[in-house]
């Protein structure tokens, strides 16, 4: 039985709505195909009709993951403007409640180590999300900012963020991790400096 284009398309939607879930949450080598289709309530068998391989899935998923932040950052900026929509983003960064939940947070924290160990496909669909969210940090500098200094302040703030979650859900619940986070929480109102 042929599937049309639109079921398809909902098909591969669902199945990287689950990956995406599923790899931040897991990590890319704890998550088998099995899983993610049977997360998207599909069959094992049908995978290979949406994707190459297990990498090019991968790639999407960190696709989707990556735009799921840009977009609530969008959201934000046009309500807010691009400096509190930046403050916005980091305290929502910076709080419990992404620590105890990295299948719906940033995924740097959740599969920056692995995806460096992963295929270039892998590598590049992460280089990607990542040059993404330096410039969505960069927008949000002060106008006449100097756009090198700009964007060192922009990789700075995200690799502070990104340690402190790592170390956070690395020391799992309590007083350290807040400690770590709060230690951190300062990124919020510094405004890029170079």
């Amino acid at each position: 039985m042929r599937v049309s284009k639109e079921a398809a398309a909902a098909s591969r939607a669902r199945i990287v709505a689950a990956a995406s879930r599923l790899l931040r949450e897991r990590g890319i080598e704890a998550t088998s195909i099995a899983d993610v289709m049977a997360a998207a309530g599909l069959t094992h068998g049908g995978f290979y009709r949406h994707f190459g391989s297990k990498d090019d899935l991968v790639a999407a998923a960190l696709g989707a993951a990556f735009a799921g932040h840009a977009e609530r950052f969008a959201e934000r900026r046009a309500a807010q403007g691009a400096q509190d929509a930046l403050r916005a983003y980091v305290e929502e960064y910076l709080s419990p409640e992404h620590v105890a939940r990295p299948d719906r947070g940033c995924p740097v924290a959740a599969l920056g180590a692995e995806a460096g160990r992963g295929s270039a496909e892998v590598c590049a669909a992460f280089a990607r999300g990542v040059e993404e969210t330096i410039a969505r940090f960069v927008s949000a500098a002060p106008p006449g900012t100097d756009a090198a200094a700009a964007r060192a302040a922009a990789i700075r703030r995200l690799a502070t963020m990104v340690g402190a979650v790592i170390v956070a859900r690395g020391v799992g619940p309590g007083a350290l991790g807040e400690e770590v986070l709060a230690a951190c929480a300062e990124t919020r109102d510094r405004a890029p400096t170079p």
